[in-house]
């Protein structure tokens, strides 16, 4: 069984005690900057019924490309000009029904956004299906008709981060080619660095250097319709039991919703979460997973490559997501999504340190047209890449032009069309 995320943690020399406190959410609401005419928008968005925070909700300004995306803690932050003040923000989530919430409102202090579950009635799945491990062998039977089953070249915008605490101490994106190999084969995805771009403090690390190894692969290797056996093994319905959900639509479309966990009875470390099916073509549309912490120890041994002898060091979260759009009747990978958090507990010292990293990748463009020169840079990456530590050679600063800011907090989906125009000009 392959665990896509690794991560490296070495010590450096220093031995600094840090006693800041995390920083707690507050109940907030929309500011005006000073004289700049610009409007902060900050909230939370969680499920109406279950009071769960929605983490990747999407937020968008009604009538305007002007959008962001909720944290892995259901946060957002948005930055409006004043002249929008009488216009409605979008909220939108998988599974959720659509709600748009006047920005006026932010301006009494209501910042605690509520979405509701969408009322769609389970179909007739369960007349074709007699249970859920027959649709999902249905869908895993029909992969190769529904999946790109030609090599392609994909062109996808990369992004990756390390946040300590509420501080960002690695941003890092880049433009990176992507020789997508046939779903049906067992060749791997190929992934090269064509730009890129970085800011890095290792000084706010603390005293350990914390590195991603696998970089793009890390969300390539996500993608569960090309290695299927790569999360769920071989044996799939002995180590997974599978459960029909609410049936929801996503762009329109009618899917059915599937739960899937580890059977207790499974002693190591594996998955769980939804997957999203196409009621029509039977093709998963979307997933998002967990790996199962309930063993730590297990769990930090699948990520962690090195560590300090005088740290013991626990990783908190391993979450995934996968998207895939379609063309022409068959479904490639859009987007793709694999956060890791990790705790650090220092041997005689009062307070730990924790860090949080997200890795997502999104594609721009493809086609089935494949040069013989598709690698443009000329050099391949390699799956145990440190992309941080690759970046000699990539780094153009008139390609990035004016936006030569990370960031972080804006949606990929943002940085994206800040250099769609440079992405038009160097094909």
């Amino acid at each position: 069984m392959k665990y896509t995320l690794i991560l490296i943690l070495w010590l450096i020399s220093g031995a600094i005690v840090d006693s800041m406190a995390l920083q707690l959410y507050q109940p907030v609401k929309v500011q005006k900057i000073d004289s700049s005419g610009v409007l902060i928008c900050k909230g939370l968005v969680m499920d109406a019924e279950s009071g769960l925070r929605l983490a990747l909700a999407s937020i968008s300004v009604e009538g305007t490309k002007m959008a962001t995306v909720t944290n892995s803690e259901g946060e957002f932050l948005l930055k409006i000009p004043e002249t929008y003040r009488t216009a409605r923000l979008l909220v939108s989530f998988l599974g959720y029904q659509k709600t748009y919430f006047p920005v006026s409102v932010f301006l009494d202090g209501i910042s605690r956004l509520e979405l509701k579950v969408m009322p769609v009635p389970l179909p007739e799945v369960n007349v074709v299906f007699k249970d859920a491990e027959s649709l999902m062998k249905t869908v895993l039977e029909k992969r190769g008709d529904n999946y790109v089953n030609t090599p392609t070249l994909m062109t996808a915008f990369y992004r990756e981060t390390i946040r300590k605490r509420k501080t960002y101490v690695v941003l890092l994106e880049s433009v990176v080619d992507v020789l997508k190999m046939p779903y049906t084969s067992v060749r791997r995805d190929v992934a090269s660095l064509y730009k890129v771009r970085k800011n890095t403090d290792y000084a706010k690390l603390d005293t350990v250097v914390f590195k991603l190894m696998g970089g793009p692969y890390n969300t390539l290797f996500s993608d569960l319709m090309k290695t299927p056996e790569d999360m769920f093994t071989e044996k799939i319905f002995e180590n997974y039991t599978f459960s029909f959900d609410r049936s929801t639509r996503i762009d329109d479309r009618l899917v059915y919703v599937l739960n899937f966990k580890q059977r207790s009875s499974v002693p190591d470390p594996l998955y769980y979460g939804k997957l999203y099916i196409d009621s029509e073509t039977l093709a998963l549309v979307s997933a998002v997973y967990d790996i199962n912490l309930a063993d730590p120890e297990k769990v930090s041994g699948l990520f962690i490559r090195k560590k300090p002898l005088n740290a013991k060091v626990t990783v908190t979260k391993a979450r995934y997501q996968v998207n895939y759009l379609v063309r022409d009747n068959q479904w490639y990978l859009g987007y793709s999504r694999a956060e890791l958090g990790v705790e650090i507990n220092w041997k005689r010292r009062l307070f730990h340190t924790n860090y949080e990293s997200v890795m997502e990748m999104a594609v721009t463009d493809w086609t089935s047209d494949v040069p013989e020169n598709w690698n443009r840079s000329g050099s391949r990456l390699r799956t145990n890449v440190v992309v941080s530590d690759a970046v000699t050679g990539f780094l153009d600063p008139d390609f990035w032009g004016l936006s030569n800011v990370i960031e972080p907090d804006k949606s990929i989906e943002s940085a994206i069309r800040k250099i769609t125009r440079k992405l038009e000009q160097h094909k």
